[in-house]
This record gives structure tokens, C-alpha cells and sequence, in this order.
């Protein structure tokens, strides 16, 4: 075996040119498939950290409570037993509550018809984190009527920190209801979230709904790892049904696109709504779908570029070296060592070549974030003005053994036919 590993690669060595254009044509398509998966990485991390601060945690406990067959709000009544049910079978989690409402937020020269989220901001340290202020500081929603809105938002309202905002909205009673907040924040825009939601102190929601402490609008649970959300989710439907409570079939939506479903069922009280990051940010993630989507053909395409591009040079250079091959077979090489000797020929070229691709695309994707490309028109879909670019080493490492594996075995053909030439036929010829 070692001296097979030796033939191939002076093989490699004494035919420069097709080691270059093969080895460059692999490393070439993974540093591309290299870049994109970085992309996709980082729009994925984007996503998950932005969207989930802003409007949702990894897993949700939610719900409706119906006063009237056909009227539904989003909020929990008595929701501290659901808190600390939530505590117990998710000890790992961060766990806040949110209130959750909509509404006409009103300036002195205009309105815009907005999401309005009552945070506590003590306790919401990610949130923080997250919104980047470009005047005034988000400490201050700890303060009783408060608000925080966006860029767009502000200069739509014709607002700036320090100016009243009136928040008008329609109680769960279906009272007309409205309290003045003070802007005490204006967050840099994040996408598209930022041109719907705007962000209050607890007390002004409840103040503006007629709510009292027992309420709130959502559990948040933060997970150490986002990817067990689905996990956690089933394993919460379970418990609080087994408390008693009425929970809601598993619906892949926000729960804002519920309200015409829970509408028109027939029940009244309270029913509980166990959602994932998934679920809540589902229209926001065509766009990782459309990266994705883009990936997968841009890499398909490319593959049958590589391979087709390899089986013709190991066609012309079994062609080329038929001589060589009917001498091997001569001095006692079997069928075997023949065809092992040009599947490890090219899967040395195969898998150095896809190698040195992720190092140089994963140095490249890093420069590429460093640089800080904006992203444009399309800031409303990635939730940054800039382009995130995120190596993922073990994607690296499984792209790498895909392009090994799958050009080794489309390898197979032309490195049969070599294992089956006659030697003496395969001496005699002539070119």
C-alpha cells in the first residue's frame, strides 16, 4: 500500500499541468461553497440572536384568552404556576416574560399602526445587547411609561428622545383605551422587525390594556443551545397538560397570522400556545431558505463541472500511460493494486485540493466579514445593515469529505478500465 501511495503521488508530481487544472478547479468550487456556507452561517446566527431578542425566545410559552367566542387577545392569565412549571423542567434556561399587544402609536404630526412589546429591561440583559441606540439609552425603560422605537419610526412620528408618544389600543374588554409614553431610546434599524415593533416599559402595556399583574403575554425561555428548541417545545405541550391546563394544536406560525384560527373556534377562557423561534420567526426564514437554496444548486451545478472535468483527464491520462500500466501488470501488479493506484492518485489530488479550498475560503469569508459589507436593500430580510460572514470549520470539514467522496466514486469507471486492460495488449501500444 505504501508503495502505491508513493506511485500516485509522483504521479501527481510528473503531470503538472493536469494537477493544476484539476487541483485549481477543486479548490476553486470549494472556496466558493466554502464562502456561501459562511454566509448562510452567519445569517443563520444573525437571525437566531436578532430575532429572537426582538420577538421571540428559542421556546415560547404563549397562549390566547378568548372573553367571547370570537374575540381573542394574546395573553396568559395567571401565568406565575406556568413560569415556574417553566423553571422546573428547563432549570438551564433563561426565562423572562413579555407583554404582547398592537395598536396606533400617536406623535403630534403623525401615527403609525404598530406591534407594541412591554419589556422588562433589568431582567433582559440580551436585549440590550442586541439593540445598538443611536440616541438615548435603553437603562431608561426601566422607568414607568417609557418607550423605545426605531430610526424610521421616529423620523415617520417626527419624534426624538424626550418627546410623548400616545399609545392607543382596544382592551381585552373591547374598550377604547390610550396612555402617553415618553421616548426615552431610538434603536439603529434592524430589518424588518424594526418596522413593526416598537418596545415599552411593563406598566404602559398593562396600563393601556387594562391589565393587571396576573397577566402577561409571553413565557421567553432562552436556551444554551437554540437547536433543542423543538425538544424543549414537546416536552413542555406535555407538561402543562398534564396540569390541567388547554393547550393549542402545533401550529408552524407566529402567533399573530393565529388570531383568525382561535377566532373562529368555538370556546372561550384560556388556551396555552407552546411555539419555537421556528415557529414565530417562520416568515422571516425564506431568506436562509433562499441562501440555502442557492448553495445546494450553485454546488450541484459545480460538482458536475469538477467531475466531468475529472473522469476526462484520468480517461486521457489512462490513455496516456497504457504502456506504463501494461508494465505494472507485467511485473506482477494485479488488477487490484491498479486500480487502488489511480483511486488514491485522485483522491490525494482530490482531498488536498478541497483542503487547501476551505483554508483559503475560510480566510477569505473571515477578511470578508472583517470588511464589513453592507448589505443593501436586503438589510430588511438579513436584520443587519452589514454583511455577517461566519466560518463553520466542521461544515469545512463534511464539504471537504463530500467533494473527496463523491469524485473518488465517480472515480470508480475510468479506474476499472485501467484495472482491466491486458498487459500485453496494454504494452504494445503505441501512444
Amino acid at each position: 500500500m505504501g508503495r502505491l501511495f508513493l506511485i500516485a503521488l509522483r504521479n501527481i508530481q510528473a503531470n503538472k499541468r493536469r494537477t493544476v487544472f484539476l487541483g485549481g478547479s477543486i479548490l476553486s468550487v470549494t472556496v466558493l461553497l466554502v464562502i456561501l456556507s459562511a454566509v448562510l452561517n452567519g445569517v443563520r446566527t444573525t437571525l437566531i440572536t436578532t430575532g429572537t431578542t426582538l420577538m421571540t425566545g428559542h421556546v415560547n410559552i404563549a397562549g390566547f384568552f378568548k372573553p367571547s367566542t370570537g374575540q381573542s387577545a394574546p395573553t396568559i392569565v395567571d401565568f406565575k404556576p406556568l413560569l415556574e412549571l417553566a423553571k422546573q423542567e428547563v432549570p438551564d434556561a433563561v426565562i423572562v416574560d413579555r407583554l404582547r399587544g398592537w395598536g396606533k402609536v400617536v406623535s403630534d404630526t403623525g401615527s403609525m399602526q404598530l406591534g407594541m412589546a412591554g419589556i422588562d429591561v433589568v431582567n433582559e440583559t440580551r436585549f440590550k445587547e442586541t439593540i445598538t441606540v443611536v440616541s438615548g439609552s435603553t437603562d431608561e425603560l426601566a422607568r414607568p411609561h417609557t418607550a423605545l422605537i426605531f430610526e424610521k419610526q421616529a423620523a415617520r412620528l417626527g419624534v426624538k428622545v424626550g418627546d410623548r408618544l400616545t399609545l392607543s389600543t382596544t382592551t381585552l374588554r373591547g374598550a377604547y383605551n390610550s396612555v402617553d409614553v415618553e421616548v426615552v431610546a431610538i434603536g439603529k434599524d434592524l430589518g424588518m422587525i424594526s418596522g413593526f415593533q416598537m418596545y415599552a416599559s411593563k406598566d404602559a402595556i398593562r396600563d393601556v390594556y387594562l391589565l393587571n399583574e396576573n397577566l402577561t403575554g409571553a413565557i421567553l425561555l432562552y436556551l444554551p443551545d437554540p437547536d433543542q428548541a423543538e425538544t424543549v417545545a414537546e416536552r413542555l405541550r406535555a407538561a402543562i397538560a398534564a396540569k390541567g391546563y388547554r393547550t393549542l394544536e402545533p401550529l408552524s406560525q407566529p402567533f399573530w397570522m393565529k388570531f383568525p384560527i382561535v377566532n373562529r373556534e368555538d370556546w372561550t377562557g384560556q388556551k396555552i400556545d407552546v411555539t419555537t423561534w421556528d415557529d414565530e420567526m417562520a416568515f422571516l426564514l425564506f431568506s436562509l431558505k433562499a441562501i440555502g437554496g442557492v448553495r445546494l444548486i450553485i454546488g450541484i451545478v459545480l460538482l458536475i463541472v469538477v467531475i466531468g472535468g475529472t473522469l476526462n483527464a484520468m480517461w486521457m491520462a489512462i490513455r496516456e500511460r497504457t504502456r506504463e500500466i501494461g508494465t505494472l501488470r507485467a511485473v506482477g501488479m494485479g488488477r487490484g493494486g491498479v486500480l487502488l493506484m489511480f483511486l488514491i492518485e485522485t483522491v490525494m489530488l482530490t482531498a488536498g485540493s478541497a483542503l487547501a479550498g476551505a483554508i483559503v475560503g475560510n480566510l477569505i469569508a473571515v477578511g470578508l466579514d472583517y470588511a464589513q459589507l453592507p448589505t443593501g436593500e436586503f438589510s430588511l430580510f438579513l436584520m443587519r445593515d452589514t454583511l455577517r460572514l461566519l466560518p463553520d470549520i466542521e461544515a469545512s470539514a463534511m464539504l471537504v469529505g463530500l467533494i473527496t467522496g463523491v469524485i473518488g466514486v465517480f472515480a470508480l469507471l475510468p479506474a476499472r478500465k485501467a484495472a482491466r486492460l491486458q498487459p500485453v495488449q496494454a504494452m504494445q501500444h503505441a501512444g
